[in-house]
């Protein structure tokens, strides 16, 4: 484990728990003097409950438009549709009401307005690359004008990191793109606004951030700080989850999810590199559409096994938060994951063994596709975790 490092801190202010999203959302505009709030929505809430008019009627006459469209994972096309529609309003507050692909919509937006980013060519110059060397190479750009608020209604956790995604869709490949004040800030955790969230999509979100704490857990290169937020978050989730799928009703739960999702993404946040599971998922998300959840549904348990011979030692505290401190860790995720009635194969997500070797070799270009405890350097490698999980 490594000891000496420095720890990492986001710009948020503020995360609101348990507080209805239209009280908190009208407050801190209020308290920002927003004038021209701009809510980007996921097309399910604003086209089919009254969750985003209870927004729009708390801000008043300080709401300017709401837009929704934001495919999964995000298309660079989609976010620059939103980036021009809240230019034209003269947005200067933007609040996202959605999952994790309108988060990450949401994010990237501010950018396309600072920089007036207005083709999907205008991208590559602030996405995230990976050098020859497999080193993250981040470019440096003035951050946003203007901040957004995020209202999650799924568990991957993205609202409290800056760094956030968007597919090129001229290659099919999901890409990253960071700048500190990028992150919102204001979080608001509103139990009661997921209840419209598909159960299939927050248990599997909420399998993604079982994923954020494992693979911090199961990093050689966490800490003390990481390993203790990410231990608190997986006995959270791995509670809070089947009690949700038994009884949906239950907000408590819901929050107790919620809370675990935040403590989750607070390592990632802080350095703690993730492994081959993130890596492969975010290939799996960009360049087949597997749903974002689901991709760890698949992997994590596979990975886990697949690290075995190098952490073994690490592994013990997620078989430990998982209730049995004496079966493997791979074991126990899987055991989860079928309880919550999730995928467990590529085969179940529709991947098939054609497309294993693109994804193992995008995975190689990904953000931590050379940061897994066990080590990758070849598409081999990556291959040898997919054949597995094949099904």
């Amino acid at each position: 484990m490594s000891q000496g490092t420095q720890v990492v801190l986001t710009a948020t202010e503020t995360v609101s728990i348990g507080l209805p999203a239209a009280e908190a959302i009208a407050g801190l505009a209020a308290t920002h003097d927003a004038r021209k709030v701009f809510i980007l929505a996921s097309g399910h809430l604003n086209r089919n409950t009254d969750e985003i008019r209870r927004i729009e009627a708390a801000l008043g006459a300080r709401h300017a438009a709401t837009h929704d469209g934001i495919q999964p994972h995000a298309p660079r096309e989609d976010v620059l549709r939103a980036a021009a529609h809240a230019r034209d309003v003269h947005a200067d507050l933007v609040v996202t009401v959605g999952g994790g692909s309108v988060t990450d919509a949401g994010k990237i937006l501010l950018i396309c307005l600072k920089h007036d980013i207005t083709t999907v060519e205008d991208f590559d110059n602030y996405r995230v690359r990976m050098d020859d060397a497999g080193n993250m190479v981040i470019p440096v750009f003035a951050g946003p004008d203007i901040r957004c608020v995020c209202v999650p209604t799924t568990l991957s956790g993205g609202e409290f990191n800056p760094l956030s995604g968007a597919t090129d869709q001229r290659n099919k490949q999901k890409q990253a793109y960071t700048q500190r004040n990028m992150v919102p800030v204001m979080v608001v955790l509103d139990p009661a606004i997921t209840v419209h969230t598909p159960e299939w999509l927050w248990l599997s979100t909420g399998v993604r951030s079982v994923d954020h704490a494992t693979e911090t857990l199961a990093s050689l290169q966490s800490n003390y700080f990481a390993d203790g937020l990410a231990d608190s978050a997986l006995r959270l989730l791995a509670e809070g989850l089947p009690q949700v799928k038994a009884d949906p009703a239950n907000l408590d739960a819901r929050l107790k999810c919620q809370v675990g999702a935040w403590q989750s993404m607070i390592p990632i946040i802080a350095g703690v590199p993730m492994g081959a599971s993130h890596a492969i998922g975010h290939t799996l998300g960009g360049t087949c559409d597997v749903p974002h959840g689901y991709t760890s549904c698949v992997m994590a348990p596979f990975v886990q096994a697949y690290n075995l011979s190098v952490n073994a030692h690490r592994q013990k505290r997620i078989s430990a938060c998982l209730g049995d401190a004496a079966r493997p860790a791979s074991e126990l995720l899987d055991a989860l994951i079928r309880g919550l009635g999730m995928p467990r194969s590529l085969k179940d997500v529709g991947v098939g063994e054609a497309q294993l070797q693109q994804i193992a070799e995008y995975t190689l270009e990904d953000i931590w596709g050379r940061t897994n405890p066990r080590p990758i350097t070849c598409a081999e490698d990556v291959m040898t975790i997919l054949r597995t999980a094949l099904g």
